[in-house]
């Protein structure tokens, strides 16, 4: 069973969870000479993200990507990229290395082997920051999405196009390995729909259902909550 942190309000969730981040990144560094941080898109995160950007962390040596990315233009105001760049890469953080999870291209598929150049050297990654949906999705492995089951299975690729009908645009995601061997995995939600959600989740049923079981199933997940 995952370790529950709940918190009075979110700014609290948002330094606290921010300082544990740092000293996984610190430790990484320290065993390895580099770390490798994956974090999730959408408002939830901001506070977070903010908050972790000012951390004491050798950010020269950390590679940073998103969990997960809409396939629209970085100007776009969908775009998580411009997100992370506005949130968690100022400051120290700027010295960060950007793992980029989308490129230009027709379609998600047709730039997926360039994206997973700069991918490949970052895993296992050391420290996975995920959110969840009121539909326990994570990342954007959505139940029902059109190649759900392929990111779920062991020898899945990293990086995967995924299409779903509530998930707006084409998205490429990392995909259910990677949440599996990383060294260390967080849930960051807020809200009580959410919390009723993954009160759900706990219960035990398949994957396809419930994505964000992948990581569930770890008991060494954190997950942090404030209303």
């Amino acid at each position: 069973m995952p370790d529950f942190m709940q918190y009075p309000d979110r700014e609290i969730l948002a330094v606290d969870l921010a300082e544990v981040v740092a000293d996984q990144l610190i430790e990484a560094i320290e065993a390895r000479g580099k770390a490798s941080l994956a974090v999730p898109g959408g408002s939830t995160p901001k506070a977070f993200l903010q908050a972790l950007s000012g951390q004491n962390v050798e950010w020269g040596k950390v590679s940073v990507m998103l969990t997960d990315e809409r396939f629209v233009d970085e100007n776009s105001e969908r775009s998580n990229t411009r997100l992370l760049k506005e949130t968690l890469l100022q400051g120290k953080a700027a010295a960060a290395r950007l793992v980029p999870l989308v490129a230009a291209g027709g379609a998600p598929e047709d730039v997926l082997d360039g994206l997973m150049v700069g991918l490949n050297p970052t895993l296992p990654l050391d420290v996975v920051v995920l959110g969840m949906g009121e539909d326990m999705h994570t990342a954007s492995l959505f139940p029902e999405a059109d190649r759900l089951a392929e990111a779920l299975v062991e020898n899945a690729p990293p990086l995967m196009a995924m299409r779903a009908e509530g998930a707006g645009e084409p998205r490429i995601t990392l995909t259910a390995p990677v949440f599996r061997e990383a060294r260390a995995v967080y849930i960051l939600i807020t809200g009580e729909a959410k919390l009723a959600a993954l009160k759900e989740a706990l219960f035990e049923g398949p994957e396809t259902e419930a994505p964000i079981r992948v990581v569930l199933a770890r008991d060494d997940t954190e997950i942090h909550y404030a209303e």
